[in-house]
């Protein structure tokens, strides 16, 4: 039975190479777009080099960050076969976040009009299958724009929540306050997925508090997702640990950090974010089921692997 399991598992492991790059490559571009089409953002987009239609993927980043510092990560998911635009929301923090959503609303009205003059002319978008992705303060984003809170064109058909966090008894520049305490209460109908680390509840020094305090992160965006769900948690790990190595050490002076190689956790938040792409965008469920039935394939130890599927 041990020598079955031990095969089982060199076969799952065998078959993850969600946590390695891709082979189709992903190529980072940078496009201002004009103020009357989406806001005047400037966009950050990652594309798959190999001809093809691809789904799209609008990542929202968190607070006093920007799009390029996610560039390893975005560029692992591209690379897998996904298209990814990320709009930078703002250069003056003073931003309230229901104009942060506004801004997110528009850049996704205006994909069907502007996207494809963005891209190669042998990358086409498939937006019938558009999810959108945030870390942090821009998970908050992700799920309220998914909620309605600002109207879109288009309809996403995932979610997904990379350490979100939701401000504890939020001034008027966090709002608008989307958690009930009650589970299951997201009015939503589309496949969510959640990644947490373990360490984001904690603080780095006496200066600063935590950044995603207990109550208003990871575990209560997935207590109130309906099935079907995934919640995955990076345990070793911090809040900020998936941004690119040179931004790290700089986020590090505000959020504790984990000692584990920052390009394993990269790898495995990509790994997971393409398995669950593949499975609720492609209907390919055999890579999230793998990673749920065995999380020690993943390059990071994810514990506890939650997965509602009805």
């Amino acid at each position: 039975m041990a020598a079955v399991a031990a095969e089982n598992k060199d076969s799952m492991a065998k078959m993850s190479s969600v946590f390695m790059a891709g082979n189709i490559g992903g190529e980072v571009k940078t496009i201002k777009v004009k103020k009357s089409d989406a806001n005047g953002a400037e966009l950050l987009i990652v594309t798959p080099k190999a001809q093809g239609s691809y789904p799209v993927l609008l990542f929202c980043h968190g607070y006093s960050t920007q799009p390029t510092w996610y560039s390893h990560l975005l560029q692992h998911i591209s690379s897998h076969g996904y298209i990814v635009v990320a709009p930078q929301f703002y250069h003056c923090l003073l931003i309230s976040l229901t104009d942060e959503i506004k801004i997110a609303a528009k850049v996704t009205n205006w994909l069907p009009s502007g996207l494809q003059d963005s891209l190669p002319d042998n990358i086409k978008p498939d937006l019938s299958k558009l999810a959108i992705m945030g870390h942090s303060r821009g998970g908050k984003i992700a799920f309220a724009l998914a909620l309605g809170h600002a109207p879109t064109s288009l309809k996403f058909k995932a979610l997904f929540g990379l350490d979100p966090v939701s401000g504890p008894t939020p001034p008027t520049w966090v709002e608008p306050n989307i958690l009930s305490y009650v589970p299951h209460s997201f009015k939503l109908s589309i496949p969510i997925g959640v990644i947490g680390t373990g360490l984001s509840n904690r603080t780095n020094n006496y200066v600063f508090p935590p950044l995603a305090p207990n109550g208003f992160n990871h575990s209560e965006f997935f207590n109130e997702s309906r099935p079907p769900c995934c919640y995955f948690l990076a345990k070793d790990y911090g809040h900020c640990d998936f941004l690119n190595d040179s931004k790290t050490g700089l986020a590090g002076l505000v959020c504790r950090s984990g000692k584990g190689s920052k390009e394993k956790i990269r790898r495995g938040v990509g790994g997971i974010v393409v398995a669950f792409l593949n499975a609720y965008l492609g209907g390919g469920f055999e890579d999230l089921e793998n990673i749920v039935a065995a999380p020690d394939i993943a390059p990071i130890t994810l514990d506890p692997v939650i997965h509602i599927k009805e």
